[in-house]
């Protein structure tokens, strides 16, 4: 690696010279805050060890702006022991790890070789990262529909708090994709987003899962486990479908609400975390709570901040959503796919979407393999999505009690009392609903 050491003494600098040049390493030496930026700036390195007594100044001062000029360089701070607290300060300034006074030549390779191990992996997650978000389409959050455009303002004027969320709806609605854009508008972005699926596991393996668990605290703990809440120390942890926490377990989730502490299963001691929690449901938690299955204390600390997802049915925006899906998939196959024939649109915005967001993009994944040709046609999506809600009952005549589903009766019925209307408001005043409701459900149904 190419390496800056910023020392004013010249024994450290000789010191650290040796050391690093014995083990293959280039190295430039700087005696001041001022020359070691000069230095960077000019010539880009891989590390530098920065003392944090620089003579009269302050090596403190001197980690943002090195940080600010490379942020992927490994920083390392050396300090006399006495400065211990110094040298934790440095971290949270930046500062990857620390070097204490005396050190020996294989004291400095190891720092070094630990912070690039760890800065590899690092590199490793974003790269991971990078290809999941290649193969996964996000949901859009530009939404165009005015309840989502309400929702969304609403999340980001909740997402710089620490205070804990509840994010409500149907399966599929993209409460997940929301949790994690909470934690990326918040100041937390920076740290670990960590994801606990609570129906994954029985009480005591999530408990381990969550927790944490010291080595013999059960059969099959070989080593100390860490957990999901340690893993997200100065980020977030998000609670996927906590209706489905057991029992057993939520006394222990509630006191850590309270007192963002915890223990190890199989510890006695008490542990601490700085964590921002936010949870997900699709289940109806009041109800819950009235049999006895969720407790209403618990319920009182994760809905401090509420945030109800809506199904995509009462959405007006299904269509654009498609597009976005469709560009993303035409990309990722490279084919060509210019967007959706009539048919198909119609099919689309009056399709109720049981599966929510999550069944949008299996159809529109679906369509972009089948497609023949550059448009997505009727017959390319699922039967489900393009036979539509008349022919989804047995046909026919619309008749109250007769044969046929809900859906196909509201749909004649909403047409009727348009045709029968001399404008919207008059339709929507008729129907008991809003314009915008109607307008959402003229847009799903096609009308």
């Amino acid at each position: 690696m190419k390496i800056l050491v910023v020392d004013d003494e010249p024994n450290v600098r000789r010191t650290l010279r040796i050391a690093l040049e014995a083990a293959g390493h280039e190295v430039r030496e700087a005696t001041s805050g001022a020359e070691a930026l000069s230095s960077v700036g000019h010539r880009p390195c891989d590390a530098a060890l920065v003392d944090l007594r620089l003579g009269g100044e302050s090596g403190l001062n001197l980690i943002g702006p090195l940080r600010e000029q490379a942020p992927r360089m490994i920083l390392v701070v050396i300090t006399a022991h006495a400065s211990i607290d110094s040298a934790v300060e440095a971290m949270r300034r930046g500062a990857d790890d620390y070097l204490p006074k005396p050190f020996t030549p294989a004291e400095v390779r190891a720092v070094l070789d630990r912070v690039a191990r760890q800065r590899g992996l690092r590199d490793r997650v974003e790269a991971l990262e990078d290809q999941v978000r290649r193969e996964v389409p996000e949901t859009s959050l530009d939404a165009r529909d005015p309840a989502m455009a309400r929702l969304l303002e609403l999340a980001r004027r909740v997402a710089p708090t620490d205070a804990a969320v509840l994010i409500r709806g149907e399966s599929g609605t993209g409460k997940g994709v929301l949790a994690r854009a909470l934690h990326g508008w918040s100041g937390r972005a920076g740290g670990p987003f960590v994801t606990v699926s609570c129906p994954s596991l029985g009480a005591e393996l999530l408990e381990s899962e969550l927790f944490g668990h010291a080595k013999g605290a059960f059969t099959g703990a070989v080593r100390d486990t860490v957990g999901k809440v340690a893993a997200a120390e100065g980020g977030t942890l998000f609670l996927d479908e906590v209706g489905d926490l057991p029992v057993a377990l939520q006394p222990k989730l509630l006191r850590f609400l309270q007192e963002k502490r915890y223990e190890r299963v199989g510890e006695a001691s008490e542990r601490q975390a700085d964590v921002r929690l936010i949870a997900a449901t699709n289940r109806d938690l009041e109800a819950m709570v009235a049999d006895g299955t969720f407790r209403d204390d618990l319920l009182y600390r994760l809905n401090i901040l509420e945030i109800g997802m809506p199904p995509l049915r009462e959405r007006a925006d299904s269509l654009e959503l498609a597009d976005h899906l469709l560009a993303f998939f035409a990309q990722q196959s490279g084919r060509r796919l210019i967007g959706f024939t009539s048919e198909a649109r119609a099919a689309i915005g009056r399709h109720s979407w049981p599966g929510n967001l999550r069944e949008l993009r299996n159809a529109v994944e679906r369509a972009a393999i089948l497609a023949a040709g550059p448009e997505i046609g009727l017959a390319d999506l699922p039967e489900r999505v393009a036979r539509g809600p008349l022919e989804a009952g047995h046909g026919g005549e619309v008749e109250v009690g007769g044969p046929m589903t809900l859906e196909a009766l509201e749909v004649e019925h909403i047409r009727r009392v348009l045709a029968a209307s001399g404008s919207l408001d008059e339709a929507a005043r008729t129907l008991g609903v809003d314009p915008s409701t109607l307008f959402r459900k003229r847009r799903k149904y096609g009308l």
